[in-house]
């Protein structure tokens, strides 16, 4: 019975997908909804894209195991990037009208900034689809009772996301991740409350036993290498994901700067507070069944969620709470699948063919989004990881190098692509040999080490006498956003010749 429901809501999904790709007409439609979205669907699809597979399994998961200082990164880090992010955006890139980030780096650096940044950013999504994939994987095998094998659950995930994916791009990842938000919050709120009238002393007994068992320290001890650490890990989620195409897509394809500010805004919060329903379950389910699902807490954490739904609840919350995670991991794998591949498209591949056509050119999208599922399928089968690390670990490569070059970039007039490029390679090359010659040893988080290194590049690299690209001196925001605004105009009163 549940698995007919189950394959219902997806059919469901991908028909309301299928349904919104009829409004795509060209390359601005499908990778930013033609810049048209309105405030509520905004604030759906922030969330959404953030509230996926680890915000259910991998954050509850962690929380049993090392209470709030082990989520740090998420979803602390993770709703303060998405509030940055979306002032940063809003206020100084929304008015260039570009379709990606990479658009950015070259307009106020050159080209090789612009690809290099681009392949950190499409590099770090990696891990991410794949932890959505891996998560997709789980579900049908729990739901099948074994049925579907965990290899043959994820290679089904990946051709439903994909199906209403390369055919709507971002105009049906936006309305879907609107219907899918709706289920989310409904379903999962309706578990916790079935949840915790379960537990003698209902939600307040919950929160008493989690507080007495010390699941509420948040900051470590007082010592200077733990802080150290700590900080590092909410860094890498802060300002890691801050330079990422999907919260820049979002952000970009609002109808208005101030609905892509308020909207982003709104997602975070909503995402941070959210996020604690899960927790909440997953703490509930170790005190209904302490020796069946207290016991998987060391070795099979992911699995305590699904596990308590399955064995301890009636079908309608079973319906519910499968409903909420396919909706949860379908809206933030088509999010992440399709915000690298459109990058990788505008921002390297079109470089070869710049006078290409908006039709071949959005074919070209489509086409680089069905070759990075691939690679996405191929990391997920064969990575040893789980789902919170492979998410913690894909914003270490655009920490140490694209964050810095973005942020100077916006807010420093006298960043130079000679900083750009110092603090691209510098903080990569310092974050790679790190990680490689010291790796978990170090003492220093190795991509804070590269953020730092990084940081000390863009200011050396900016005022230092002037090498590379000396003969084309970085463009200041104002500059940029004034020749935006002028060719906005120019296009506004000469719409034939566009």
């Amino acid at each position: 019975m549940l698995l007919w429901f189950v394959i219902l809501y997806l059919m469901v999904s991908v028909g309301i997908g299928l349904f919104a790709a009829t409004r795509v007409h060209n390359a601005k439609d499908f990778a930013v909804a033609g810049r048209s979205l309105p405030f509520p669907v905004v604030m759906a699809t922030v969330f959404a894209t953030w509230f996926g597979a680890e915000s259910i399994f991998g954050i509850s998961s962690t929380f049993l195991k090392d209470g709030l200082g082990g989520i740090v990164a998420d979803p602390f880090g993770s709703s303060i990037c998405l509030i940055l992010a979306g002032i940063l955006f809003s206020r100084y890139l929304y008015k260039l009208n570009i379709l990606t980030l990479g658009d950015f780096y070259r307009m106020r650096f050159n080209r090789t900034v612009e690809v290099v940044t681009t392949l950190c950013i499409v590099i770090s999504y990696l891990g991410w689809v794949a932890a959505q994939i891996k998560a997709l994987g789980l579900l049908f095998f729990t739901v099948t009772n074994g049925g579907i094998g965990q290899v043959d659950g994820m290679m089904l995930g990946m051709a439903l996301v994909l199906t209403y994916t390369v055919f709507g791009g971002m105009f049906s990842v936006a309305i879907l991740d609107f219907v899918q938000m709706i289920v989310m919050l409904g379903g999962l709120l309706f578990i916790a409350i079935m949840v915790a009238g379960q537990v003698d002393g209902g939600a307040a007994a919950v929160i008493d036993h989690a507080s007495a068992a010390g699941k509420f320290q948040f900051f470590p001890d007082a010592d200077p290498w733990l802080w150290l650490t700590f900080i590092g890990t909410g860094v890498t989620m802060m300002f890691g994901s801050i330079p990422q195409q999907d919260v820049f897509q979002r952000v970009t394809s609002a109808k208005s700067a101030k609905i892509a500010l308020w909207g982003s805004v709104a997602g975070a919060s909503l995402y941070f507070v959210f996020t604690f329903v899960p927790m909440f379950i997953a703490y509930a389910g170790t005190l209904i069944d302490p020796a069946g699902l207290g016991s998987m807490v060391e070795t099979e954490a992911e699995l305590i969620v699904p596990t308590l739904v399955t064995t301890h609840m009636p079908l309608i919350a079973q319906v519910l709470f499968y409903g909420a995670v396919l909706s949860a991991i379908m809206s933030t794998a088509s999010a992440t699948l399709l915000a690298p591949s459109v990058t990788f498209a505008e921002n390297i591949l079109k470089g070869f063919s710049p006078h290409m056509g908006d039709h071949r050119f959005l074919w070209m999208m489509r086409i680089v989004l069905l070759g990075f599922s691939a690679l996405v399928l191929a990391f997920a089968l064969n990575s040893e990881a789980s789902i919170y690390k492979m998410v913690e670990n894909a914003y270490k490569i655009t920490l140490a190098g694209a964050f810095m070059p973005l942020v100077a970039g916006i807010l420093w007039k006298r960043a130079t692509t000679q900083g750009a490029l110092a603090a691209m390679f510098g903080g990569l090359v310092a974050w790679i040999m790190v990680e490689l010659l010291i790796g978990a040893a170090s003492p220093v988080p190795p991509q804070l080490i590269g953020l730092l290194v990084s940081a000390l590049g863009m200011l050396a690299g900016s005022l230092l006498p002037q090498w590379v690209g000396h003969k084309t001196p970085g463009r200041p925001m104002h500059e940029l956003q004034h020749l935006a605004a002028m060719e906005t105009h120019h296009v506004a009163e000469h719409p034939h010749h566009h």
